[in-house]
């Protein structure tokens, strides 16, 4: 609501300045035009006319732009346009008002003709231009003028070039653009200011992400991943709520309320979040709703988020603890020259691939070794892969279990048993 009595007031103001203006340009070509009339014979140019008569001419041709801007902005207002687009219409208002004065000028020194010719030679010159770039940014400009495919204000994208931004000015020959993203992983203005020039837009795919900028938004959506055994009920009122909270004056505006969308998969079930949200403020937005279901699912016993490789959080903290307990789950830093394995039979490919996922992702998983009837050293027991990968990594030491031995001889592990495990 704020908004709107905002982009009202501003409304109201820029009417009312440009009424005042068609007022005194009228007032002007009046009083010009009657002294004019009382002194004929004064400051006369060569063509027969006066100083006056063309002042006069000038004040009308000013006075007419203003009068076809207030109709403008008339007619854009009942159609619930923006302000935005009755002042781009308005420019080319200036534009012809401009060249009628240039026409004013010529006529009065007598040199419509010559200045005709002119303009013709002037009009070739430009045709042989037409495919250069200041004459198709040009053709840009009056093309998104008249058209209005986006406006100061709305928030565009260009797919092929990779940029975001936030439309600030649409000029002659370039569009200004507040870059959104690049500098950060989000989409926020950044304040760093792009020229595109307006010559590419006959070539390039923009998407509008604000076509309406009284209603500004769009669908976006959180997704979490949950266990088998959550409570599914508990877990959609959690992510409900969370976006209901956080979107209350947008549900209002578009009517559209939250909902749930899901998928399954290896480790438990994609819940995807689905919101509308103002495109300028969609990364707070999903921060603040993704705040709010990590605290809501941390304080509710029954919903668990699912992680790969362990498969639930929560079983992930009982099994370290358990581990702790036991003294047996103990996770050691193993100097890998004391690891007694000959790499026979390996894959060097697959060593390869996981030498690249733990650079990306770290060891997943550690290895199981092992204590050795020689003192200090280590037998393989399971993980010769994920050895071989940390060796080309040139590490020194590997994350590892370590199988105890008693003094029978036989070794132990608490709760994993001693067969061979994945080699990831």
């Amino acid at each position: 609501m704020h908004i709107k009595h905002h982009q009202a007031g501003n409304r109201s103001r820029i009417q009312g300045t440009t009424i005042l203006l068609f007022l005194l340009w009228v007032i002007v070509a009046i009083l010009v035009y009657g002294f004019g009339q009382d002194h004929p014979q004064l400051l006369k140019f060569g063509a027969g006319s006066t100083v006056f008569q063309l002042v006069a001419i000038i004040a009308a041709i000013l006075a007419l732009a203003q009068l076809v801007k207030i109709f403008t902005q008339w007619a854009l207002s009942l159609r619930g346009k923006p302000l935005a687009e009755a002042r781009m219409v308005g420019r080319l208002y200036d534009l012809l008002a401009a060249i009628g004065i240039i026409l004013a000028f010529a006529s009065s020194f007598g040199k419509l003709g010559a200045f005709g010719a002119l303009f013709a030679a002037f009009g070739g010159m430009l045709l042989g231009w037409s495919l250069q770039a200041p004459v198709s940014g040009f053709a840009a400009w009056v093309l998104v003028s008249v058209k209005r495919p986006f406006r100061p204000g709305d928030r565009i994208q260009f797919p092929n070039l990779g940029l975001t931004g936030d439309v600030k000015e649409i000029g002659l020959m370039y569009t200004v653009l507040d870059q959104v993203g690049g500098t950060i992983g989000s989409e926020e203005a950044v304040g760093r200011f792009i020229l595109v020039p307006n010559a590419m837009l006959f070539s390039q795919v923009v998407i509008n992400y604000t076509v309406l900028q009284e209603s500004p938004y769009m669908l976006d959506e959180v997704v979490i991943r949950i266990t088998y055994n959550s409570d599914w009920k508990a877990a959609e009122a959690i992510l409900i709520s969370a976006a209901t909270n956080n979107t209350a004056e947008i549900i209002a505006a578009t009517g559209v309320q939250p909902y749930i969308r899901s998928d399954m998969y290896d480790y438990g079930v994609y819940l995807r979040l689905r919101y509308q949200t103002r495109v300028n403020d969609r990364a707070e937005i999903a921060y603040k709703i993704t705040r709010d279901i990590f605290t809501s699912i941390q304080n509710t016993p029954n919903v668990d988020m699912a992680i790969p490789y362990v498969y639930s959080n929560r079983a992930a903290l009982e099994q370290r603890d358990t581990g702790s307990r036991t003294g047996g789950r103990n996770v050691e830093q193993i100097d890998i020259s004391r690891i007694r394995f000959t790499a026979e039979n390996i894959n060097k490919a697959d060593v390869e691939q996981v030498s690249r996922s733990i650079q990306q992702e770290g060891l997943l998983q550690p290895i199981i070794v092992a204590e050795s009837e020689q003192s200090g050293f280590y037998d393989m027991v399971t993980g010769e892969i994920r050895l071989e990968a940390a060796k080309l990594l040139n590490w020194r030491t590997i994350p590892a279990l370590v199988q105890k031995r008693r003094e029978n001889g036989h070794h132990i592990q608490d709760g994993i048993p001693n067969a061979r495990q994945p080699t990831r």
